[in-house]
């Protein structure tokens, strides 16, 4: 059992099951989540019996890094073993607030969904992430900055569609979310889906308020299921009106994930289909630049970015382009695990 799969409420039961007073639970979680402990040694206000007790009946964490590399502009990424030997990539990136950091983690062992272009999807699924997978990879970077940087964001955009290890995120999220957790506002984490239409019905009814990002790609569907596949089983007239609805109902913006392949889907006859299809939304735009190296696929050339999002702002559309990070360490996802495979 890992420590971290435990609540405050499982981590009071773990105490009370060999005869420690449940008051102590908090303790632990202080250690854990504020204190950045790197083993129960660490936290020196618990007895050393009960320190002692922790260690045999818990794991301190699921993750043990094997690589890592950082890159000219502030990213850093880790390739981390799981216990069954498995392994998973999570990333660490510069936040627009001085002294800030976002991490990206991931929600499953590879990826079901197999978009064209994406390295994780052309290496298969293995299995979902446990709650405790996914809480270590963000511990695993605080612990590494330890006071010097505070990560304030928390995205789940790395290995695998978050959607579909639903309980498993959710739990996730509320230890990051808990005043025994890490402390952080549920809109400071983003969930993104390919379209798993369901789990965004679901996500919408959540009583935590995460932000929800939608990886589109395309504004018609022959093009999106080329892209990615999953599009054949929730078109667009199954996808838009489930984000409608979840706009409807949070009453948050929407972010629309829409990655730029040389010659594919970056025409300005593209950007006006994609205008069309979600003029009125509260949405926002993100535009990625293709990672170099991807699958085959190209990065467009910068002129036609920029013309691309231009003609989605003349024509209405808050679109920002998304910086990208770590292209020196081949930091997209998948890459780093793709080495371990060869």
């Amino acid at each position: 059992m890992d420590i971290t799969s435990l609540d405050l409420a499982g981590t009071e039961d773990l105490l009370l099951s060999f005869g420690e007073p449940s008051y102590r639970a908090k303790q632990v979680m202080r250690w854990i989540y504020g204190g950045l402990a790197k083993s129960f040694r660490d936290m020196t206000d618990l007895p050393a019996q009960t320190r002692k007790k922790l260690d045999g009946a818990a794991s301190f964490s699921s993750v043990i890094e094997i690589n890592h590399l950082a890159s000219r502009n502030g990213a850093t990424k880790a390739l981390l073993i799981l216990e069954d030997g498995n392994t998973i990539e999570t990333a660490l990136l510069p936040s627009s607030k001085a002294g800030g950091y976002t991490a990206c983690v991931s929600s499953q062992v590879g990826c079901p969904v197999g978009c064209c272009f994406c390295v994780t999807g052309n290496q298969g699924f293995k299995r979902n992430l446990s709650v405790a997978e996914i809480v270590d990879q963000v511990l695993y970077f605080a612990r590494r900055l330890e006071q010097e940087c505070r990560i304030m964001n928390i995205v789940f955009m790395g290995m695998g569609e978050p959607l579909a290890n639903y309980d498993n995120v959710i739990e996730a999220i509320k230890r990051f979310n808990a005043p025994w957790g890490l402390a952080l506002r549920a809109r400071s984490i983003t969930i993104s889906t390919v379209g798993l239409v369901p789990g965004i019905e679901k996500l919408a009814k959540e009583e935590i308020q995460v932000g929800l990002a939608v990886s589109l790609h395309a504004a018609d569907d022959k093009l999106r299921t080329q892209l990615v596949p999953i599009n054949k089983k929730y078109p667009l007239v199954k996808l838009m009106p489930a984000v409608r609805q979840y706009i409807k109902a949070t009453g948050r913006r929407v972010s629309f994930e829409y990655c730029l392949i040389d010659s594919i889907n970056d025409g300005l006859n593209h950007a006006r289909a994609l205008a069309h299809l979600i003029q009125g939304m509260n949405v926002h735009v993100n535009l990625i630049s293709m990672n170099p190296g991807c699958s085959g696929y190209n990065k467009p050339k910068p002129k036609k970015i920029i013309y691309f999002k231009n003609e989605l702002e003349k024509l209405g559309i808050n679109t920002t382009l998304r910086r990208s990070y770590g292209t020196d360490i081949e930091a997209a996802c998948g890459q780093l695990k793709s080495r371990e495979l060869l």
